[in-house]
Protein backbone atom coordinates (compact mmCIF):
# COMPACT_ATOMS: atom_id res chain seq x y z
CA UNK A 1 0.00 0.00 0.00
CA UNK A 2 1.41 3.32 -1.09
CA UNK A 3 0.24 6.92 -0.69
CA UNK A 4 1.80 9.77 -2.70
CA UNK A 5 2.60 12.91 -0.69
CA UNK A 6 3.76 16.42 -1.67
CA UNK A 7 5.17 16.66 -5.21
CA UNK A 8 7.49 13.64 -5.27
CA UNK A 9 7.20 11.99 -1.84
CA UNK A 10 5.31 8.97 -0.59
CA UNK A 11 4.79 6.46 2.21
CA UNK A 12 4.67 2.79 1.30
CA UNK A 13 3.72 0.06 3.77
CA UNK A 14 5.87 -2.94 2.86
CA UNK A 15 5.48 -5.36 5.77
CA UNK A 16 3.65 -5.91 9.07
CA UNK A 17 3.88 -8.14 12.12
CA UNK A 18 0.82 -9.09 14.13
CA UNK A 19 -2.83 -8.08 13.89
CA UNK A 20 -5.56 -6.64 16.13
CA UNK A 21 -5.48 -9.76 18.32
CA UNK A 22 -1.74 -9.56 18.94
CA UNK A 23 -1.73 -7.04 21.84
CA UNK A 24 -4.72 -8.53 23.66
CA UNK A 25 -3.27 -12.05 23.43
CA UNK A 26 0.08 -10.71 24.62
CA UNK A 27 -1.66 -9.13 27.61
CA UNK A 28 -3.56 -12.33 28.40
CA UNK A 29 -0.41 -14.46 28.48
CA UNK A 30 -0.13 -13.51 32.15
CA UNK A 31 -2.96 -15.91 32.90
CA UNK A 32 -2.71 -18.24 29.93
CA UNK A 33 -5.59 -16.89 27.84
CA UNK A 34 -5.78 -16.50 24.07
CA UNK A 35 -8.43 -15.42 21.54
CA UNK A 36 -8.73 -16.69 17.99
CA UNK A 37 -11.24 -14.09 16.80
CA UNK A 38 -11.52 -10.44 17.77
CA UNK A 39 -14.68 -10.25 19.88
CA UNK A 40 -16.26 -7.66 22.16
CA UNK A 41 -14.19 -8.86 25.14
CA UNK A 42 -11.05 -8.21 23.12
CA UNK A 43 -12.25 -4.73 22.23
CA UNK A 44 -12.87 -4.00 25.92
CA UNK A 45 -9.44 -5.28 26.91
CA UNK A 46 -7.71 -3.32 24.16
CA UNK A 47 -9.53 -0.17 25.25
CA UNK A 48 -8.59 -0.79 28.89
CA UNK A 49 -4.91 -1.28 28.03
CA UNK A 50 -4.75 1.87 25.91
CA UNK A 51 -6.76 4.02 28.32
CA UNK A 52 -4.58 3.08 31.29
CA UNK A 53 -1.34 3.33 29.30
CA UNK A 54 -0.41 -0.34 29.50
CA UNK A 55 1.47 -0.01 26.24
CA UNK A 56 3.90 -2.92 26.25
CA UNK A 57 1.47 -5.34 24.47
CA UNK A 58 1.28 -2.91 21.55
CA UNK A 59 5.01 -3.25 20.95
CA UNK A 60 4.36 -6.70 19.50
CA UNK A 61 2.68 -5.15 16.47
CA UNK A 62 5.19 -3.79 13.99
CA UNK A 63 5.00 -2.11 10.60
CA UNK A 64 7.73 -1.44 8.04
CA UNK A 65 7.51 1.60 5.77
CA UNK A 66 9.50 3.02 2.90
CA UNK A 67 9.33 6.79 3.15
CA UNK A 68 10.42 9.37 0.61
CA UNK A 69 10.39 12.88 2.01
CA UNK A 70 12.38 16.14 2.03
CA UNK A 71 15.27 16.31 4.47
CA UNK A 72 13.56 18.91 6.66
CA UNK A 73 10.68 16.46 7.20
CA UNK A 74 13.04 13.58 7.98
CA UNK A 75 15.03 15.62 10.49
CA UNK A 76 11.82 16.15 12.47
CA UNK A 77 10.86 12.50 12.03
CA UNK A 78 14.20 11.28 13.33
CA UNK A 79 13.45 12.84 16.72
CA UNK A 80 11.05 9.93 17.19
CA UNK A 81 13.87 7.43 16.76
CA UNK A 82 16.71 8.68 18.95
CA UNK A 83 16.78 9.39 22.67
CA UNK A 84 13.50 7.60 23.37
CA UNK A 85 12.92 6.34 26.89
CA UNK A 86 12.18 2.71 27.60
CA UNK A 87 9.27 3.07 29.98
CA UNK A 88 5.65 1.99 29.98
CA UNK A 89 4.55 5.55 29.24
CA UNK A 90 6.82 6.25 26.28
CA UNK A 91 7.42 4.60 22.91
CA UNK A 92 10.43 2.37 23.37
CA UNK A 93 13.56 1.91 21.33
CA UNK A 94 11.59 -0.42 19.08
CA UNK A 95 12.60 1.30 15.87
CA UNK A 96 14.83 0.49 12.94
CA UNK A 97 15.93 3.30 10.62
CA UNK A 98 18.02 2.98 7.45
CA UNK A 99 18.48 5.92 5.11
CA UNK A 100 19.85 6.34 1.60
CA UNK A 101 23.34 7.83 1.69
CA UNK A 102 24.39 10.95 -0.15
CA UNK A 103 27.95 9.60 0.03
CA UNK A 104 27.05 6.93 -2.52
CA UNK A 105 23.99 8.19 -4.36
CA UNK A 106 23.92 11.63 -5.99
CA UNK A 107 21.03 13.87 -4.92
CA UNK A 108 18.71 14.45 -7.87
CA UNK A 109 15.25 15.36 -6.55
CA UNK A 110 14.05 18.35 -4.52
CA UNK A 111 10.77 19.49 -3.03
CA UNK A 112 9.35 22.34 -5.11
CA UNK A 113 6.24 23.77 -3.42
CA UNK A 114 3.71 25.65 -5.51
CA UNK A 115 2.13 27.34 -2.50
CA UNK A 116 4.17 29.41 -0.04
CA UNK A 117 2.81 30.17 3.42
CA UNK A 118 3.00 33.30 5.58
CA UNK A 119 4.77 33.40 8.92
CA UNK A 120 2.39 33.16 11.86
CA UNK A 121 2.00 36.40 13.83
CA UNK A 122 1.66 34.67 17.20
CA UNK A 123 3.82 31.54 16.78
CA UNK A 124 7.49 31.93 15.89
CA UNK A 125 7.78 28.36 14.59
CA UNK A 126 4.52 28.12 12.65
CA UNK A 127 2.93 29.34 9.44
CA UNK A 128 -0.57 30.49 8.59
CA UNK A 129 -2.44 31.00 5.37
CA UNK A 130 -0.65 31.56 2.08
CA UNK A 131 0.90 34.45 0.24
CA UNK A 132 -1.17 36.44 -2.22
CA UNK A 133 -0.98 35.26 -5.83
CA UNK A 134 1.58 37.84 -6.98
CA UNK A 135 3.91 37.40 -4.01
CA UNK A 136 3.56 33.62 -4.20
CA UNK A 137 4.66 33.71 -7.84
CA UNK A 138 7.71 35.77 -6.88
CA UNK A 139 8.56 33.32 -4.07
CA UNK A 140 8.37 30.37 -6.48
CA UNK A 141 10.65 32.15 -8.95
CA UNK A 142 13.18 33.11 -6.24
CA UNK A 143 13.26 29.58 -4.84
CA UNK A 144 13.58 27.90 -8.22
CA UNK A 145 16.39 30.28 -9.18
CA UNK A 146 18.32 29.59 -5.98
CA UNK A 147 17.71 25.85 -6.29
CA UNK A 148 18.97 25.76 -9.87
CA UNK A 149 22.14 27.60 -8.89
CA UNK A 150 22.73 25.19 -6.02
CA UNK A 151 22.17 22.12 -8.22
CA UNK A 152 24.57 23.46 -10.83
CA UNK A 153 27.23 24.15 -8.20
CA UNK A 154 26.83 20.66 -6.70
CA UNK A 155 27.21 19.10 -10.16
CA UNK A 156 30.25 21.27 -10.86
CA UNK A 157 31.94 20.29 -7.61
CA UNK A 158 31.36 16.58 -8.24
CA UNK A 159 31.80 16.38 -12.02
CA UNK A 160 34.30 19.09 -12.90
CA UNK A 161 36.36 19.45 -9.73
CA UNK A 162 36.22 15.84 -8.56
CA UNK A 163 35.02 16.77 -5.07
CA UNK A 164 33.77 13.78 -3.05
CA UNK A 165 29.98 13.50 -2.89
CA UNK A 166 30.17 13.29 0.91
CA UNK A 167 31.65 16.79 0.97
CA UNK A 168 29.94 18.37 -2.02
CA UNK A 169 26.54 17.64 -0.48
CA UNK A 170 27.12 20.23 2.26
CA UNK A 171 25.85 22.96 -0.06
CA UNK A 172 22.54 21.20 -0.75
CA UNK A 173 19.29 22.57 0.73
CA UNK A 174 16.98 20.82 3.17
CA UNK A 175 14.47 20.48 0.35
CA UNK A 176 16.44 17.56 -1.10
CA UNK A 177 14.52 14.29 -1.07
CA UNK A 178 15.78 11.31 0.86
CA UNK A 179 14.49 7.75 1.28
CA UNK A 180 14.22 5.76 4.50
CA UNK A 181 13.19 2.33 5.66
CA UNK A 182 11.43 2.78 9.02
CA UNK A 183 10.20 -0.12 11.14
CA UNK A 184 8.43 0.67 14.39
CA UNK A 185 5.97 -0.76 16.88
CA UNK A 186 2.30 0.16 16.85
CA UNK A 187 2.81 2.24 19.98
CA UNK A 188 5.70 4.20 18.49
CA UNK A 189 3.74 4.85 15.30
CA UNK A 190 0.71 6.07 17.25
CA UNK A 191 2.97 8.41 19.21
CA UNK A 192 4.35 9.81 15.95
CA UNK A 193 0.87 10.37 14.55
CA UNK A 194 -0.38 11.98 17.76
CA UNK A 195 2.48 14.49 17.81
CA UNK A 196 2.76 15.21 14.08
CA UNK A 197 -0.87 15.19 12.95
CA UNK A 198 -1.38 18.25 15.08
CA UNK A 199 -2.10 21.82 14.03
CA UNK A 200 1.13 23.25 15.48
CA UNK A 201 3.31 20.78 13.54
CA UNK A 202 4.80 21.77 10.21
CA UNK A 203 2.26 21.35 7.41
CA UNK A 204 4.40 18.98 5.35
CA UNK A 205 4.99 16.46 8.14
CA UNK A 206 1.29 16.65 9.01
CA UNK A 207 0.60 15.24 5.55
CA UNK A 208 2.89 12.28 6.23
CA UNK A 209 1.30 11.67 9.64
CA UNK A 210 -2.22 11.69 8.18
CA UNK A 211 -1.18 9.27 5.44
CA UNK A 212 0.40 6.96 8.01
CA UNK A 213 -2.82 7.09 10.05
CA UNK A 214 -4.73 6.01 6.93
CA UNK A 215 -2.41 3.03 6.44
CA UNK A 216 -2.67 1.99 10.09
CA UNK A 217 -6.47 2.03 9.88
CA UNK A 218 -6.16 -0.48 7.03
CA UNK A 219 -3.76 -2.96 8.67
CA UNK A 220 -4.79 -2.65 12.34
CA UNK A 221 -8.34 -1.28 11.96
CA UNK A 222 -9.80 -2.18 15.36
CA UNK A 223 -6.76 -1.21 17.46
CA UNK A 224 -6.25 2.04 15.54
CA UNK A 225 -9.90 2.97 15.90
CA UNK A 226 -9.84 2.44 19.67
CA UNK A 227 -6.57 4.38 20.04
CA UNK A 228 -7.81 7.26 17.90
CA UNK A 229 -11.00 7.70 19.93
CA UNK A 230 -9.01 7.88 23.17
CA UNK A 231 -6.10 10.08 22.10
CA UNK A 232 -6.84 11.95 18.86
Amino acid sequence: MKIDILDKGYIELVDTLGDDLTPVNAARVSFGGRSKNFENKDKKLSKFLIKHKHFSPFRHQHAMFVIKAPEFVMRQWYKHVVGIETTSNHPTKDHAWNEISGRYVPVEEYYEPLIWRKQSDDNKQASEGQLDVETNSKAIHAYNHALQQTKEMYDRLVTHYGVAKEQARIILPLSQYTEVYWTASFQAIMNFIELRDEKTSQVEIQEYARSMKELMHKVYPKTTEIWSKLYW
